[in-house]
């Protein structure tokens, strides 16, 4: 299967490695023509969670590149990956994306936070448009290295809920994933998984960001704790409204997951350190505009969504 990688960040790296190491057609279109050269030139190089490094050769190209040589067609591609951040999702990537498309690729769209599957599915109307939740871990230490820092799962559906479309595609992105040794599956409840996820990152990254701490520091100080505790029930009860049916302890679940990434910095809190702009506006934002639409409070999402930007160094 030929797959195209559009974002050689740190989960575009690993599945692109992944999968050209399992003997798909791979090609990486990065946001610049320097990470597309440092690639070409001295390959990927793949540190997985064992400490095995392995050098993995695989076409790299900055997306305009791509795009305007007309290199999708001559590729072939089956299936084309979304895995740059929600910033990046703007108005010139969407018009490349439709060009690289055409034909009708179907699109696994990777990333944090919502309203980006809307603005996808508008901009490709031949193309199926999937979403997809990782709990897959990995960190790009420079522009051509990748490393594996947890092992996970992928979930991935149709956003309009039309999972029984496309069977042929949906089978063999699955088969090219399992040849890769990456657990998915294909979901009728992506949206339930997408918001629960988003609960997670709505509590998780700006906090720590915030307080500049690791995840697993957030709930030993009981006033933190009480601050996530009110974060988390306002933006549970505006996710519920909006159509969330979990029936899970989500507060049990926000606390393990905190323990069980106890020692990881989360992207927020990367991309503060390095000013870059964060995914706040599409995690807390997105959760705010659903309450403003719901007539729904959301003080403690506006409060935290204020405070993570006046963070960023500009």
């Amino acid at each position: 299967m030929n797959i195209i990688i559009v974002g050689a960040g740190a989960l575009g790296l690993l599945y692109g490695a992944r999968l050209a190491l399992a003997g798909h057609g791979v090609v990486l279109l990065t946001r610049s023509d320097e990470q597309a050269g440092a690639l070409n030139a001295q390959g990927l190089l793949y540190k997985e969670a064992t400490g095995a490094e392995t050098k993995v050769v695989i076409p790299a190209a900055s997306v305009r590149r791509f795009v305007d040589a007309g290199a999708c067609r001559a590729f072939g591609a089956d299936w084309a990956v979304l895995a740059v951040k929600q910033p990046q999702v703007d108005a010139g990537l969407l018009a490349d994306l439709e060009r690289l498309l055409r034909g009708g690729v179907p699109l696994l769209a990777l990333q944090n936070g919502i309203g980006h599957m809307e603005r996808l599915a508008e901009a490709l109307p031949a193309s199926p448009v999937y979403a997809a939740v990782t709990t897959e871990g990995a960190l790009k230490p420079d522009e051509r290295t990748v490393r594996h820092t947890g092992t996970g799962r992928l979930a991935f559906g149709r956003w309009d809920g039309r999972n029984d479309d496309g069977a042929e595609a949906q089978k063999m992105l699955l088969d090219a994933l399992a040849d890769a040794g990456i657990e998915a599956n294909l979901s009728n409840e992506i949206k339930d998984q997408v918001f629960l996820k988003l609960l997670l990152n709505a509590v998780i990254n700006p906090l720590t960001a915030i307080y500049q701490v690791r995840n697993g520091e957030l709930s030993r100080d009981p006033y933190r704790l009480r601050l996530m505790r009110a974060l988390h029930d306002e933006s549970e009860a505006i996710l519920r409204a909006a159509g969330l049916r979990s029936n899970e302890d989500l507060w049990e679940r926000l606390l393990g997951v905190c323990a069980a990434t106890a020692g990881n910095e989360s992207s927020m809190l990367r991309d503060v350190r390095a000013g870059r702009l964060t995914e706040i506006d599409w995690i807390n934002g997105g959760i705010a505009g659903y309450a403003k639409r719901l007539g729904l409070s959301s003080r403690m999402n506006d409060a935290v969504l204020a405070l993570v930007k006046a963070l960023r160094v500009t």
